[in-house]
């Protein structure tokens, strides 16, 4: 027998590209044990190991085709504080910028390193990469979800007393990737978005579909004010992401729906405020909101940290069944 057939004989892996991957009840255990080890470390040195150490000797490979500060910082913080540790590779320095196919990169590292994390442009990359590859492989971002960040603000919006089902969470700006995760999370855990967006910027229909389906109630409008009354938490992103064109056009219909501190008055008094950063304040946010009491925006960031490590654990088996 060849090391090829060995390894296509090997146990299915638990590859997280979106939400449904894992589930309610992986994703709940996921936040259960980020909360836990969160509070394990409070006064520690950021780079010293969990108590337990549990991926000791483990490698995550990450493949960066996209800039990156919190996905990166995250996972290899993430990775020394489980024990383990972490390298990166990025088009700039490694074979993938010269033409490797991702299926042969796939099971090169496979052979490598223990997990594989892609942060880039195209999810079928990641899907095909996850096709090929004989370990856990983790979407760090692509064009279509951002399901480690969904991770992360689910944890902030528990730690700051948010229970999840029946919750109201209004989007405002663009229908992209992130809305995307988390219109996802809506139909798994239950609570309802309402979605101010600008007529051609609406989110894909099919996370849509998943969250009404999941039981969620989604309402899209083009009324900033009407997504944003009464929501328990407020949440928007950059208008204009790395790479894409028509920037101006964009930005002028975007405009309407700036969350400023009028817009956040018509939430509830204890409503907080969300965003996944790098922050355009003055564009999507005023620095009123931003800088303001009910923004938990470096809580958030903090806490892809922890998110991380729990998705690392749930892939590597160690919780969630």
């Amino acid at each position: 027998m060849t090391g090829g057939d060995a390894l296509d004989l090997a146990p299915a892996v638990r590859n997280f590209l979106d939400l449904s991957d894992a589930g309610g009840d992986a994703i709940a255990a996921m936040l259960a044990d980020a909360q836990d080890r969160k509070a394990a470390r409070k006064s520690w040195p950021k780079g010293r190991p969990d108590a337990d150490a549990p991926l000791a000797g483990h490698v995550l490979g990450m493949i960066f085709e996209k800039n990156s500060t919190r996905t990166r910082v995250s996972f290899d913080i993430g990775m020394r504080q489980l024990g383990g540790s972490a390298l990166i590779l990025d088009s700039g320095t490694s074979q993938l910028g010269r033409g490797e196919s991702v299926a042969d990169t796939a099971r090169v590292l496979s052979r490598m390193v223990d997990a594989i994390m892609i942060r880039t442009d195209d999810h079928a990359k990641a899907e095909e990469l996850a096709h090929h590859a004989h370990v856990p492989v983790i979407n760090g971002l692509t064009d279509r979800s951002h399901p480690c960040q969904i991770v992360a603000d689910l944890l902030t919006m528990v730690e700051h007393g948010k229970a999840l089902p029946g919750l109201e969470l209004a989007w405002l700006g663009d229908g992209n990737n992130v809305l995307h995760s988390i219109l996802e999370a809506a139909g798994i855990f239950k609570f309802n978005v309402r979605i101010g967006v600008p007529q051609g910027y609406e989110p894909d229909s099919e996370f849509v579909g998943l969250a009404r389906k999941g039981g969620a109630q989604v309402k899209l409008t083009q009324d900033a004010a009407e997504a944003a009354r009464g929501a328990d938490i407020v949440v928007t992103d950059t208008w204009v992401s790395m790479g894409q064109d028509h920037a101006q056009e964009k930005l002028a219909a975007m405009a309407p729906f700036q969350v400023g501190g009028e817009l956040m008055s018509l939430a509830r008094p204890n409503a907080k405020f969300l965003h996944c950063l790098p922050a355009h304040v003055g564009d999507e946010v005023t620095e009123e909101v931003f800088e303001g009491p009910q923004s938990v925006v470096f809580d958030e960031a903090e806490n892809r940290i922890h998110a991380q490590k729990s998705i690392l654990l749930w892939c590597f088996g160690k919780i969630g069944g």
